[in-house]
């Protein structure tokens, strides 16, 4: 059976493209080309065009076809000469690059600035904010290549375009261009580097500004003045944010605990070139302070908690005032956790202002502590204290602690009870009791004392500039000197009774650790000596001063002085822990402690009725453990006197060099110092371990 091609099948094979090729064009391509462009055959079936038959009626073509049209002849327009052309003005800012003002922010960066009109305001911030946040920035000291440059090129572009509209440039333009820098130019290292040219275009305004109900608030103008933008103001968007909480903070200051404002609303208009504000404010009445209430009123009452505010039943209320309750109650110890809520009592009537109470939520902390501290000089030896407190033993904020200290040159017990907030604010009341023994080189002591002393101080929460203190105290103690040859020398009894006290004026920007100010103090206190029957009277005084100046970053400069005397009795009628002395990790650092100032034969310090110290440190700060540690170099002087005037004959220095581990609650200090001067039993060196800077 043979088989039958398919229709669309051919029934001869098809040619070969050889087959199609003419032997001619194979021989001579070039003849055979020129050929055929000359000769061009027709068509069998191509047939002349008729131009003479009309054209007959074409099928569904309704409309008869005009036979009579007729165009009549027509005068051309002559041009009027005068006729005068007017500048077009589109409205578009004057731009020219070849001109462009140019600012380097790296090396690897170039603004340019090719619109001249209208002028580009606000442009030197608009470049400092872009160099602190470019990306680019972060490749000038590396190897980058151009496909690095170009993909944080894109990163800026996207970056400045944001600017933009935040300065009001809502039609501006970035154009980038990354080339390599040509010799010539202010490099020449072929280093690849990008170009912005920016066309901010026409800065917006500020239109319509609406401001909610703020209207209605009794305190309208001033709080519409804490609301810094009007209308025609230069348009910027981190403007708004910030003046937001300008206002948001003028409502809180000016009694309207409960306002409430809406997130801004932006609308920008293209054809005004001006942006509508709409700022939705609720200033729900205003009102003054009433009670404080506490939750808890066994362990902290409302009438104890007025005490800490500041601020009196009555007074406008404030915001800042209830958040400084807040941290008041925080700053007792006593809490783990306070809230402090303005509660609606009487709504406002008219012009009359509400009331609200201040509710004190407040949760109990642990209430027992167990604290210790172990220091080291290598002349003063080992020193360790330990204590055990109750915060709250006798409420409110009535606090009483026992504490011990064990050391090398001292051995000490005693009981203390505090009262904290009383009677004011930051103002302590405390009654001390001790019985403590001291060997030093200057003297043995058996001591027992009562001291009361209130006070008014800085806490690490609420730093003062002026700080006081007054008391009493009343001592009895049993002191001698240091052996002689061998031979302990008697005991002789003291009996003192001292009104001492003491102001601190500080200006320093922090309690531990201060790198800026200064602060100045000082102390007197009138006693009243009685020994073998010999009654003294004399006026222990003394002034300190430091200051603090920060060099950089990574310097501090730290500067002291000291001075201090003892008019109105003889040497010997004043006890000698009474007398001054000098030297020690907090004075004259490189001799031992006390080891400074008059002596006996045998080199032994008496003690004098005048003192002088000055001292000096650099704090720098390296790079190690995050900046954790610095390096301190220091230098000391210091003199001690047997009369009440200072006394310049014998001052003895000390230099070393220290480091500093600075934690959340203060630095660590490990001072080691060397005597410039030294007598013959002072030793090489001297270690000092402590907490907190020397001063």
């Amino acid at each position: 059976m043979a088989s039958v091609p398919l229709a669309a099948q051919e029934t001869s094979p098809p040619q070969e493209l050889d087959d199609l090729i003419p032997d001619s064009a194979v021989d001579n391509p070039e003849a055979w080309a020129q050929q055929s462009s000359d000769e061009t055959p027709a068509s069998p079936d191509a047939a002349a065009p008729d131009t003479e038959t009309p054209i007959g009626e074409p099928l569904g073509f309704d409309l008869p076809w005009p036979d009579d049209i007729a165009i009549e002849d027509f005068e051309p327009l002559a041009p009027e000469e005068d006729i005068e052309f007017a500048d077009l003005d589109l409205g578009r800012a004057e731009v020219t690059f070849e001109g462009a003002d140019k600012e380097r922010v790296a090396d690897n960066i170039l603004l340019g600035f090719p619109q001249t009109e209208p002028p580009f305001t606000d442009r030197g911030d608009f470049v400092e904010r872009y160099a602190a946040l470019s990306t680019i920035e972060e490749l000038e000291d590396s190897d980058a290549n151009v496909a690095q440059l170009a993909a944080r090129a894109r990163e800026d572009e996207e970056l400045l375009n944001n600017l933009l509209r935040v300065y009001g440039y809502y039609d501006g333009q970035v154009i980038q261009s990354i080339a390599g820098v040509q010799a010539g130019e202010e490099t020449a290292d072929q280093s690849p580097r990008v170009r912005f040219d920016i066309v901010p275009g026409e800065r917006y305004r500020y239109g319509n500004i609406e401001l909610g109900d703020l209207q209605a608030a009794q305190d309208f103008e001033a709080l519409r003045e804490a609301f810094e933008i009007y209308p025609g103001d230069y348009l910027q968007s981190d403007t708004i944010v910030q003046e937001q909480f300008d206002l948001d903070r003028a409502l809180g200051e000016t009694g309207y605990p409960f306002a409430a404002i809406d997130e801004p609303q932006l609308l920008i208009d293209h054809e005004r070139v001006e942006g509508d504000l709409t700022l939705n404010v609720e200033p729900n009445g205003k009102y003054v302070f009433g009670e404080v209430v506490s939750n808890d009123p066994e362990f902290l009452s409302g009438r104890h908690l007025s005490t800490i505010a500041r601020f009196e039943p009555g007074d406008t209320f404030q915001r800042s005032l209830s958040m400084d309750l807040r941290r008041a109650v925080t700053a007792t110890g006593l809490v783990s956790s306070v809230v402090v809520t303005p509660r609606e009592v009487t709504p406002p009537q008219g012009d009359q202002p509400g009331v609200v109470a201040m509710d004190v939520e407040l949760r109990r902390a642990k209430l027992r502590t167990i604290a210790g501290a172990i220091g080291y000089g290598s002349e003063e030896g080992i020193r360790v204290q330990a204590s055990w407190e109750h915060r709250n033993f006798f409420p409110p904020e009535g606090s009483i602690r026992v504490r011990g200290i064990v050391g090398t040159q001292e051995q000490l017990s005693g009981i203390t009870f505090r009262k904290n907030n009383f009677g004011g604010r930051d103002r302590v009341l405390t009654i001390d009791a001790y019985a403590n023994t001291i060997d030093s080189p200057a003297f043995e002591a058996r001591t027992v004392a009562l001291t009361g002393i209130y006070e008014r101080k800085s806490t690490l929460l609420f730093q003062k500039e002026i700080s006081w203190s007054g008391g009493i105290e009343l001592i009895a103690t049993q002191e001698r000197p240091p052996e002689i040859g061998g031979i302990v020398q008697p005991r002789q009894t003291y009996f003192v009774a001292a009104l001492p006290g003491t102001i601190l004026f500080d200006e320093t920007d922090d309690l531990l650790d201060p790198t800026s100010g200064f602060r100045l103090g000082g102390r007197l206190s009138p006693e009243a000596s009685t020994t073998n029957g010999v009654e003294s009277f004399y006026v222990r005084s003394r002034i300190d001063g430091s200051y603090y100046q920060s060099v950089g970053y990574n310097l501090v400069l730290a500067g002291r002085a000291s001075f201090g005397s003892i008019p109105g009795a003889e040497l010997l009628d004043i006890a000698p822990s009474r007398r001054y002395y000098a030297g020690g990790g907090g004075s004259v650092r490189g001799y031992g402690f006390r080891k400074i100032g008059p002596s006996n034969e045998l080199g032994e310090p008496t003690g004098g009725r005048s003192v002088v110290e000055l001292g000096a440190e650099a704090r720098i700060r390296t790079g190690f453990l995050d900046g954790a540690v610095s390096v301190v170099p220091f230098v000391d002087a210091g003199s001690v006197g047997p009369d009440p005037t200072p006394n310049f004959d014998e001052i003895k220095i000390g230099a070393g060099v220290g480091l500093r581990y600075h934690t959340g609650f203060g630095p660590i200090r490990v001072d080691v110092g060397v005597p410039i001067n030294p007598d013959e039993d002072d030793a090489p060196i001297a270690v000092y371990v402590s907490l907190g800077q020397a001063f």
